[in-house]
């Protein structure tokens, strides 16, 4: 008996590591599910923008940037996930009415962009190389950093090392570990390879923010919102958009208007 229950114990610690194993070496693909495009994929939209390549190491990132003839400022956003620039792209006529230039890119492996994402690091790094790229172009007028879901992560990371008028951060996480925690209670906290700890940072940011969250978001829960509110030491504020789930947020009037009234601020 001793020795079954031993073998039976074996038998488990060993399909335990193996499905730990598995997850760090696929987690990639589980956290940054890329959607790509072919490279001669023509992007259409009703307002004028340029297709930009930006230069990081070893690889290009396919962006797309939107501009009019006297633009009040620039809005620099990092999107999720999931999907590509044309998904992410929506409701370009926004931002012409609020005259403000849009620019936003895809991750290594997502849409037209080369490469893949290997490392937390790289990826900071590849977010400042298309701040570098674009930012300084207006000098003189308000950088707005917005990030949506996963991106709110790196955008606090560029928050922390740039000069914005403001930071939006859009359906936001305390942590993927917090995430990782919540989801998957079994997996050992060492096995993450992208810990994007978006708390331990968030009180270095000393620029006015603004949290964007859907009441009834079932993947980030607001209370993420409400910690990171908590942590902040700059001007912040918390706008809950009643109704609002995760990827849905951005059918909301409530969300245009809180967004509306960041920018005019400036």
């Amino acid at each position: 008996m001793k020795k079954a229950v031993l073998a039976l114990g074996a038998i488990g610690l060993a399909v335990y590591c193996g499905l730990a194993l598995a997850i760090y070496l696929q987690q990639e693909q589980l956290i940054f599910p890329a959607s790509k495009l072919p490279a001669d994929h023509k992007f259409e939209f009703a307002y004028p923008f340029e297709e930009v390549a930006v230069p990081v190491a070893g690889a290009e990132l396919s962006a797309l940037h939107f501009t009019q003839a006297n633009p009040k400022g620039l809005v620099f956003f990092i999107h999720g996930n999931a999907g590509n620039l044309e998904t992410w792209t929506t409701n370009t006529g926004y931002y012409q009415k609020v005259n403000y230039d849009l620019f936003i890119f895809d991750f290594r492996g997502y849409g037209k962009s080369t490469g893949q994402i290997e490392s937390e690091a790289q990826l900071h790094q590849d977010v400042r190389a298309a701040w570098d790229l674009i930012a300084p172009r207006y000098a003189g007028k308000p950088v707005v950093i917005y990030g949506r879901s996963i991106g709110t992560s790196l955008a606090v990371e560029l928050a922390r090392h740039v000069d914005a008028a403001q930071l939006i951060l859009v359906s936001p996480f305390r942590s993927m570990r917090e995430i990782a925690r919540r989801e998957f209670p079994w997996i050992p906290a060492q096995v993450l390879k992208y810990p994007l700890d978006t708390e331990q940072i968030i009180g270095e940011i000393d620029m006015p923010t603004l949290f964007l969250h859907g009441s009834r978001d079932s993947t980030i829960p607001v209370a993420d919102s409400e910690a990171l509110l908590a942590l902040m030491s700059a001007p912040a504020q918390l706008q809950v958009i009643e109704g609002a789930g995760h990827n849905d947020i951005q059918r909301f009037p409530e969300y245009y208007q809180a967004l509306t009234d960041a920018l005019q601020a400036h």
